[in-house]
C-alpha cells in the first residue's frame, strides 16, 4: 500500500511541476513585458479585439492546459525518443511564447512579434500533432490553445497594419 501511495504522490508532484513550470513561463514573460494595459490601450486594434482583462484569464488557463498535456506525454507509453522529441517541441513553443509578450509589449516591435507568433503557431501545431500521437488527450486539449494562438496572430497582424 505504501508503494501505491508513494507512486500517486510522485505522479501528483510531477503533474504539479509541469503545470507550475508552464505557468512560470507566462508569469516571467508578463513581468518582463512591462505595462501591458498601457500599450494595449494605446494601439489601434482590429475588429473583434477583446478587452484587455481577457488576456491574463485565458493565458492562465492555457498555460495550465499546456502543463497538463506535457505531463500526459511525459507519462505516456510512447518510446523515450518520441516523448523526448515531443517535449523538446513543447519547450521550443514555450520559448517563442515567452518571447512574444516581451517583443510586442516591452519593445513594441510589432512586426518582429508577428514573425515570432507565426513561428509559435507552427511550433504549437507540431507539438499538438506529436502530443496527439502519444496521448490523444494531450493533443486534443491543446486545440483551444491553437485556436487562441491563431486569433492572437490575427490581432498582431491587425496591429501591424493599423499602427
Amino acid at each position: 500500500m505504501r508503494g501505491v501511495t508513494a507512486l500517486k504522490k510522485k505522479k501528483i508532484t510531477d503533474l504539479l511541476i509541469f503545470i507550475v513550470s508552464a505557468e512560470l513561463v507566462g508569469v516571467l514573460s508578463a513581468l518582463l513585458s512591462g505595462s501591458f494595459s498601457e500599450t494595449y490601450l494605446s494601439l489601434e486594434k482590429p475588429p473583434f479585439s477583446p478587452p484587455g482583462w481577457i488576456f491574463p484569464v485565458v493565458w492562465g488557463i492555457l498555460y495550465a492546459v499546456m502543463g497538463i498535456s506535457a505531463y500526459l506525454v511525459h507519462v505516456s507509453q510512447g518510446s523515450q525518443w518520441k516523448r523526448s522529441n515531443a517535449l523538446k517541441i513543447y519547450a521550443l513553443q514555450l520559448f517563442f511564447n515567452f518571447l512574444w509578450s516581451i517583443i510586442f509589449f516591452r519593445f513594441e516591435l510589432f512586426t518582429v512579434a508577428l514573425i515570432d507568433i507565426i513561428l509559435l503557431d507552427f511550433a504549437a501545431a507540431l507539438m499538438t500533432v506529436l502530443f496527439y500521437r502519444l496521448s490523444k488527450a494531450a493533443g486534443l486539449i491543446n486545440i483551444p490553445y491553437l485556436i487562441w494562438l491563431l486569433f492572437a496572430t490575427y490581432l498582431n497582424a491587425g496591429v501591424v497594419i493599423l499602427n
